[in-house]
Order: structure tokens, then sequence, then C-alpha cells
């Protein structure tokens, strides 16, 4: 039988739970997840074993929310809260929406008109830019990278033009392949840092270029979580034509549109797409 938090008022509460260090969950957080009548969470198991740590009995219900049941749920979960439930949002770690489960859930909540509250706590692309001591006043978040086709280079031509930093997640086991797609697609002179379990005991944090990272990531453990940040696109001056056009050549010849080849250019070596492409006129389709 369901009971209602007659302490507080109905709401969707989001909570940030810590990305690795127990001790940086708020006492805010831990009064909600107390308080809360429903834990939506990704995996029970998980979230069972934080209430535990946190000493969390009686411990509410939990109900699985993913990225496979979200959309499903939505409905059920904003009509719990217009009936007098106080329902809380967690995910594995860090705050939900951000890469993680709750986008949607929190969209419908608005549309609804239902009330939100937010607790803030850690975030892992906010950690780790901060750790980089790479510009942090302008920053883009691309989340993880599509796993293939155009989409994903696509992904990757945005963040070779990209001036600001910018910040992703990576699994360990798909990490080497996007470092090479990065010098590839950005140069190899381009700022990046790794950046592996984040406030946990074995916390790693790697500095270095694209040619320099993609020689040490094989040194790397590919376990745990990953975020890599990288630094915006400088304008470059220096590069020549005669270069500018054989590296068209080579990736219009890997199967590149010629439209896909000069943006990607452009990123790579921080110049002007028009003046690429004035050069890619030279070269028969």
């Amino acid at each position: 039988m369901e009971t209602q938090n007659t302490t507080k008022g109905a709401a969707l509460v989001i909570v940030g739970t810590p990305i690795g260090n127990l001790g940086d969950i708020s006492d805010r957080a831990i009064r909600e997840l107390k308080e809360a009548d429903l834990i939506c969470c990704e995996d029970t198991r998980r979230t069972g074993k934080l209430l535990k740590l946190l000493d969390i009995v009686p411990r509410p219900n939990l109900s699985v929310l993913n990225e496979h049941t979200e959309k499903i749920k939505s409905r059920e979960i904003i009509q719990k809260i217009k009936s007098g439930s106080r329902i809380a949002l967690v995910t594995d770690a860090g705050m939900p929406g951000i890469a993680d489960p709750g986008e949607y859930l929190i969209k419908y909540a608005i549309e609804n008109q239902v009330k939100l509250e937010i607790i803030p706590g850690p975030t892992a692309g906010v950690v780790a830019l901060i750790a980089s001591g790479l510009p942090s006043s302008r920053f883009v978040f691309q989340g993880f990278l599509p796993r293939k086709g155009i989409e994903r280079q696509q992904r990757l031509t945005e963040i070779a033009c990209e001036e600001k930093t910018t910040i992703m997640f990576e699994s360990g086991k798909r990490l080497a392949r996007t470092l090479e797609d990065l010098k590839n697609t950005c140069g190899e002179a381009r700022d990046v840092v790794i950046a592996r379990e984040l406030t946990k005991l074995h916390e790693e944090i790697h500095r270095g270029d694209l040619s320099s990272m993609n020689k040490k990531v094989q040194t790397i453990s590919n376990k745990g979580e990953f975020v890599l940040v990288i630094s915006g696109s400088q304008i470059n001056t220096d590069i020549d034509d005669a270069t500018l056009i054989e590296e068209l050549r080579k990736a219009i010849n890997t199967g590149r549109t010629k439209r896909d080849a000069v943006k990607e250019l452009a990123g790579k070596y921080s110049i002007s797409k028009r003046r690429i492409y004035e050069l890619s006129i030279e070269i028969s389709d």
C-alpha cells in the first residue's frame, strides 16, 4: 500500500547523487531521499546500495526509470504527483538528465505544470572541466558520441570546428578509437584531458595533446568511467594551399563528400571554409 508524504508538498524532486565519493552527497539530498514517497532510479540494486550506505531505513519504494522505460512511465509518475505524492528521481551517479535518464520526465512534468525541485549534486563533466586547466568560462557538452556512421562523423566535425572547450563522455572500451578519430578530425596538436574515475580512489587525470594521448592511451586502464575535455579550435594561418589540397584528396578518397571534407578540414586546421572550398574546386569529382 502506498503512503503519501504529508510533511512537504507534492513535487518531482531531481536529486544529484555522488559520482564516486559518498562524502559528496548533501544533507538536503539525504533528507529528500528519506522522505520521498517513491524514488525513480536507473538500477534498483545500485540505488538500494546507496540508500543502505546512507542508513536510510525504512527505505522508500523504488521504481526503475531508464532509457527504455522513461517515456512509458512518465505519465504514471506525473499522475502520482498530482495525486499528492512527492517523488524523487536519481540516476546511478550525478545529475539526472545529463547524459542520463530524466530529460523527458522533467519536460513532461513542466508541460503538466507539476512542481519541480532540483537538489544539485556533482556532475562529472564540470568536475573534469575544472580539473583540466583548459578555458572554462565558455564550453559545450557533447555527451556520448554516436557509435558509428554519418552521425558520428558529423559530431566529430562539430567538435573540430568548435571554438569553445568541449566536454564529452566515453566508455573505456571505445576510448582509444575515439581519441584516434579526434586526432584525425581535430589535428594532432589539439589539447585533450582524459579524466578517469573522478572522485574515486583510483582517480586519474591525463593531460596532453591528441598526438601524445593517442600513444599514452595504451597504458591507461579501460575500466571505469571517462570524461574527455578538448580545447577549442584556434585560428591557424600557417597551413599552405598544397597541404590543404592533399588533405582534401585524402578525405574524399576515404568516402567523404566534398562538402563534408571542407567542413572537416576547416575545423581541423581552424581556417575559413571559404578558403578550403575554393581549393576544392580544383579537385575533380
